[in-house]
């Protein structure tokens, strides 16, 4: 039976992080280990759970915030398995979640990574994740399957889908030997898309299972509004743009951007009194007239 290593983070999240631990508990999968990254939270996780209370887990610690990528960079670090299950710490796994992901892999060795749907915790009936729709490389922007609507059995087939989720994908060790770990110049946002197109191109399919279930409580780490995410979703979007588009549809992007999208969002953020949002939005921009594309991975 091969080891599967849980990675998640913690920032500053002590107790959502002891829920997290928690219902792992409920987990039927017999061979798990649990990396738990203490990311440069105010006070040590250490120091507020007793990680010997969940015996199979451990807690490594970062004085670095390092982000949502090079967080999970270090657990994959630290981790043992032949399979590495990225989880949020806002979620909660139960039952055969783990037994449920690897079924695939047995059936088709191509597989790199599998996905449950994604439901919300406070709106358990409401889809977050059932697949993930193509990106569209002259706007920079794809969307999750099925995102806010109610669940049905129009999202009960299993299949290949053109992105993982960040909040929950088992991956086959194979998979980050050969095309890599997350690139931790994304830091946040965009980067499973990037990572999901990289491990694409190097011959790996991503496959949805929906009869694997999680709930997300969802931006707890970030905030739902806050300036931070807005800079970031910028950002990136130029950046998976820049590393993923052909010159045609940069170009096309690129216009699109100053023409439309530029204006459209300053002019929202202005009118609305969000000038924090409208400052993190130009930042986001201007970052990659200076920052380059492909260094570091």
């Amino acid at each position: 039976m091969d080891l599967v290593s849980i990675v998640t983070i913690n920032y500053n999240q002590p107790e959502i992080t002891r829920q997290f631990l928690d219902a792992c508990r409920s987990l039927t999968y017999p061979d798990l280990e649990i990396i738990v990254v203490d990311n440069a939270s105010r006070e040590r996780l250490s120091d507020l759970i007793d990680i010997r209370a969940y015996p199979n887990a451990k807690i490594v610690r970062s004085e670095t915030n390092l982000g949502f990528t090079g967080g999970n960079n270090l657990g994959m670090e630290h981790a043992s398995g032949s399979y590495y299950f990225i989880v949020n710490n806002d979620t909660e796994p139960q039952g055969n979640l783990i037994e449920t992901l690897l079924e695939p892999f047995a059936k088709d060795p191509s597989i790199g990574v599998t996905c449950p749907k994604i439901k919300f915790f406070d709106q358990p009936d409401t889809v977050q994740y059932a697949g993930y729709n193509p990106m569209n490389l002259y706007t920079g922007t794809a969307t999750p399957v099925g995102l806010y609507e109610k669940d049905g059995p129009q999202f009960d087939t299993p299949g290949f889908t053109h992105f993982a989720h960040g909040c929950a994908m088992l991956v086959k060790k194979e998979v980050v030997e050969k095309v890599g770990r997350f690139a931790e110049r994304f830091f946040l946002y965009y980067e499973e898309l990037d990572w999901s197109q990289r491990i694409l191109d190097g011959g790996f399919k991503i496959w949805y299972q929906p009869s694997a279930l999680i709930l997300h409580k969802e931006s707890v780490s970030v905030g739902p509004n806050n300036p931070l995410k807005t800079y970031y979703l910028t950002r990136n979007r130029i950046l998976y743009m820049r590393r993923h588009g052909s010159a045609g549809q940069q170009a096309f992007f690129f216009l699109f951007f100053l023409i439309g999208v530029l204006p459209k969002h300053l002019l929202t953020y202005v009118l609305t009194g969000r000038f924090a949002h409208a400052k993190a939005f130009l930042r986001g921009a201007w970052w990659n007239l200076t920052s380059p594309s492909t260094s570091p991975v």
